[in-house]
């Protein structure tokens, strides 16, 4: 595309959006790829020759290999630049996935995931550090809400794109689609991007590596293991002790060290602990609602899955609409009353899908869906940016890492909390619509707490990034 004729302003403002998309293409892929699948693997079992239970080790390997390698991101982009390293891993993430998709048995099949998730842990965190460092404080929100975009559309669009390609090709299509969105995204960044790195890495912490790659994959595979069972009961749950007990190692390993691969000691700034810690308590709700919608859907009201994938699509719809309306919220509230509002809107929404019946108007579903997708495009914009207003540029790589791993076991605890949920209260019975009820009321709850952790918000917290400006109290 041209850009003769635009000003030098213009030009920038382009690139800026470029550069926001390009970065929220990576989230994409990975939410696509991760949906797509899920609807895939009946599919992929009769393929391979296997039991369907077990081809979910095909998801649960990709958010292991996530969940041990995402800390690695920032130091890895302090030691060789972030543009290297994000194109490094789109390729990579791109480069598996195609080999998945080659895959002739379930070991190779597995072995790929590994590397595609290694791909994958790189992309997204060290993406989002280079739309910190590519724009100044002042414009992150309106780069953050244009990667949100394609960010919200790649879980929403996964389920039907998934059961199309497997319904009319092959399940093996679902991973070649990755191929030409790779490659474009990758011309693109090495392009665009400039290759941002520290001027003096830290040594590599190997000891802080291995505690918290053990503790975190172990920790992912309890939580997988609720929603998705692969290992008997009693055995599954002694991985939670065994992952608490493994991080607190961890934990006393980072307090003794200057510079660990996650380091902790970010969690004294108020604004990150607020927007990783209690965001992530508020996503697990968040991210439970979008996991439970489809099954209402489907094994509730009947639909079939082509038309809940498009009744659930219709948050995405939600999240576009709202990206016009998402910065001046933001200035005109601030980051405190904006999350608390929110938080409590989403708490209503949630319970609001819980009253939906079989019976129930169409549009009055879409009405709901479309709702939920704007409060949780909003709420991420506001977590995404309040996590990083006052974070030192230095340790920027650092927090990127640490908010990535919050973040991902955040995702992993909704879906988790979502099936537990509904598993224990339809109990041996055949679920029905009234469990699922139950289920969204105890979900909304989640949200609802979270507001008043958001609440130790001061109102001018964040403003150098929200825009937001306090009014003036008059003299008496």
């Amino acid at each position: 595309m041209s850009g003769a004729g635009l000003s030098g302003a213009e030009q920038e403002s382009r690139r800026a959006i470029v550069i926001a998309l390009i970065v929220g293409c990576a989230f994409f892929m990975e939410g696509l790829d991760s949906t797509m699948i899920a609807v895939s693997i009946p599919a992929m079992a009769k393929s391979l020759g296997q039991n369907p239970l077990r081809l979910n080790l095909v998801i649960a390997t990709y958010l292991l290999s996530l969940a041990v390698f995402i800390p690695v991101s920032g130091w890895i982009a302090d030691r060789l630049g972030a543009r290297i390293v994000f194109c490094s891993a789109i390729a990579i993430f791109t480069t598996g996935s195609a080999l998945c998709g080659l895959a002739p048995n379930l070991p190779v099949l597995l072995a790929m995931r590994v590397i595609q998730g290694f791909g994958g842990a790189m992309m997204t965190p060290v993406g989002r550090l280079i739309l910190l460092r590519s724009f100044p404080r002042s414009e992150l929100v309106s780069a953050m809400n244009w990667m949100t975009i394609p960010a919200m559309i790649g879980p929403t669009a996964g389920p039907i794109v998934g059961g199309f390609l497997t319904s009319w090709i092959s399940w093996r299509a679902i991973f070649f689609l990755n191929l030409p969105i790779g490659v474009l995204g990758l011309v693109l960044a090495l392009r665009l991007f400039e290759n941002f790195r520290a001027p003096a890495p830290s040594r590599f912490d190997l000891h802080g590596f291995l505690l918290s790659g053990i503790g975190l994959a172990l920790l992912e595979l309890a939580i997988e293991n609720l929603g998705r069972p692969i290992i008997p009961g009693a055995l599954g749950m002694a991985f939670f002790p065994a992952a608490l007990v493994i991080l607190a190692f961890y934990g006393r390993h980072a307090r003794q060290r200057e510079d660990p691969v996650l380091d902790l000691g970010l969690l004294r700034i108020r604004t990150f602990r607020i927007g990783t810690v209690t965001g992530g308590f508020c996503r697990i709700g968040l991210d439970a609602a979008p996991f439970l919608l489809p099954l209402l859907f489907q094994v509730g009201f009947g639909m079939s899955p082509i038309q809940s994938g498009l009744l659930s699509f219709s948050s995405s719809v939600g999240a576009m609409f709202v990206r016009t309306f998402a910065g001046p919220l933001l200035r005109f509230f601030g980051f405190r009353r904006l999350l608390v509002g929110t938080a409590g809107v989403a708490a209503a929404v949630t319970a609001g899908c819980g009253l939906l019946q079989a019976n129930s108007p169409i549009w009055l579903i879409v009405l709901l869906v479309l709702l939920s997708g704007c409060v949780r495009s909003v709420q991420y914009l506001a977590l995404n940016a309040v996590s990083y207003a006052d974070l030192p540029g230095p340790l920027l790589s650092k927090g990127t890492s640490v908010a990535g791993v919050a973040q991902q076991v955040a995702r992993g605890f909704g879906v988790a909390v979502g099936a537990a949920l509904l598993a224990v209260i339809a109990g041996p019975a055949k679920v029905t619509v009234a469990d699922f009820r139950l289920a969204f009321f105890l979900i909304g709850l989640i949200p609802l707490v979270a507001a008043f952790g958001f609440l130790r918000l001061t109102p001018g917290d964040g403003a150098a990034v929200s825009g937001h400006v306090q009014p003036q109290r008059r003299a008496a």
